[in-house]
């Protein structure tokens, strides 16, 4: 809210990673694809795009769960919870901010209605991660289970989740963490 410039920075990192990703992994030796992704990664984790905004991770704390109880990175583990939470959180509130998403990263028509909109851009978030960068899109794939699930989600949700984008408590990573199986 009222940063419009971070949110500008932001989708052109998005925007950035789709372009070059597929294309680092196709040619490892492209030096172009990988000086850009660099360049990006350096930039999305810097501070600069929460200068001026309100931000709280929801997902990071929730991944951090999975790489703390199960051999897994963090990139996949986001890769798989993160269209899952996008869905969970899209509500008339959040709406505006994921069609936003839609038409600035992935140039859906803005012309058509907000919610979808943001549908798609969901869809094309996980899209991108399992057909583009080849990715695992469940929980399952990675040998995860409904074992540790629940302990997990208490974990997370102690971690300022209260303060996130879409406050969420304990029950409600649950809930992304079983949509993710």
């Amino acid at each position: 809210k009222g940063a419009f410039l971070q949110a500008r920075f932001a989708e052109g990192i998005l925007r950035t990673c789709i372009q070059y990703g597929p294309a680092a992994l196709k040619r490892p030796d492209d030096y172009e694809a990988r000086a850009n992704l660099m360049w990006a990664s350096s930039h999305a984790i810097n501070g600069l795009l929460s200068c001026g905004a309100e931000v709280a991770w929801s997902v990071h704390p929730m991944e951090h769960e999975l790489s703390a109880f199960y051999d897994i990175t963090h990139g996949v583990g986001l890769a798989i919870l993160t269209p899952n939470w996008m869905k969970y959180v899209l509500s008339d509130s959040t709406v505006g901010k994921f069609a936003e998403y839609g038409v600035n990263v992935w140039g859906i028509d803005a012309n058509q209605a907000p919610l979808l909109t943001a549908q798609q851009a969901i869809e094309k978030t996980r899209a991108f991660f399992t057909a583009s960068l080849g990715l695992p899109s469940t929980l399952r794939e990675v040998g995860i289970g409904e074992e540790n699930l629940k302990v997990m989600a208490e974990h997370a949700a102690s971690h300022g989740l209260e303060h996130a984008f879409v406050p969420l408590r304990a029950d409600d990573v649950l809930k992304i963490y079983r949509a993710s199986l």
